[in-house]
């Protein structure tokens, strides 16, 4: 794990790290960090308690080796709000941002007592935090999380769009900023998510310099067809980048 948390830290920035199923990392130039909905535990089979949610990818970092300057979570769902790792990561001094529905969740792990470094967001709002300009917006992730969001991040003059979990939804691109350099994208087509094909129609839509794949490969319930995806980008002809877990990409 100190092996993966050594790769961020001696890394150039701007820089982006996968750490599995839909969480991500940025680096800025100054060496601030950045997380996205990260799932660093086990938490989901835990209380879930079913077969399909066990972890199948590796846990390649522990809470304690690297500190964040900011922290995402865009909806709820234990895959994106780890609360055996959120807390722990808030209370070594992150900053956290997270959808108006995830309230709960704060009271329920006691976060509470952070409260001066937690921030509820909507769709339209935007914040500087660190050296990350934030612009979180709309995505359409079920009645269950009507608040969920993406987000936009800005970062020594680079944009990089984490969808969040979301169905494809072409009537709301104009909610969306353009010249973008990374879209990261879910490809799972489970649980209201957009698949292979949905995304690569979102591409198409945003022309981002990349279209990076997420939420697949950490539970057998969620699927998520890399093949489906690479053949349909490849015929296309549009520029991704398929990240194997712990891999880092300077922007």
């Amino acid at each position: 794990m100190l092996d993966f948390a050594a790769k961020v830290l001696t890394a150039k920035g701007p820089s982006i790290f996968s750490v599995g199923q839909a969480g991500y990392i940025v680096k800025s130039a100054g060496g601030r960090l950045l997380a996205i909905d990260l799932y660093l535990s086990n938490c989901v089979e835990r209380l879930e308690g079913h077969k399909g949610f066990k972890r199948l990818l590796p846990q390649i970092l522990e809470t304690s080796d690297l500190y964040f300057d900011v922290i995402i979570c865009t909806h709820p769902h234990l895959d994106h709000f780890d609360i055996d790792a959120v807390p722990e990561m808030v209370g070594n001094g992150a900053k956290l941002f997270c959808s108006i529905n995830c309230e709960k969740l704060i009271k329920r792990t006691q976060m509470e007592y952070y409260k001066e470094q937690i921030t509820y967001v909507r769709p339209g709002d935007e914040v500087t935090a660190s050296d990350f300009h934030l612009i979180f917006v709309p995505c359409d992730h079920g009645t269950e999380t009507p608040d969920a969001v993406g987000v936009v991040v800005e970062v020594d003059g680079k944009r990089i769009y984490e969808v969040g979990d979301s169905c494809l939804r072409l009537d709301r691109i104009d909610d969306i900023l353009q010249n973008l350099d990374i879209v990261i994208s879910p490809i799972n087509g489970a649980y209201g998510n957009m698949d292979s094909k949905d995304t690569a129609i979102f591409a198409e839509a945003l022309h981002p310099s990349l279209t990076i794949p997420c939420h697949y490969g950490m539970f057998a319930s969620h699927g998520g067809d890399l093949k489906a995806f690479y053949d349909i980008m490849s015929k296309k002809n549009l520029p991704f980048l398929i990240m194997q877990q712990g891999e880092g990409y300077r922007l």
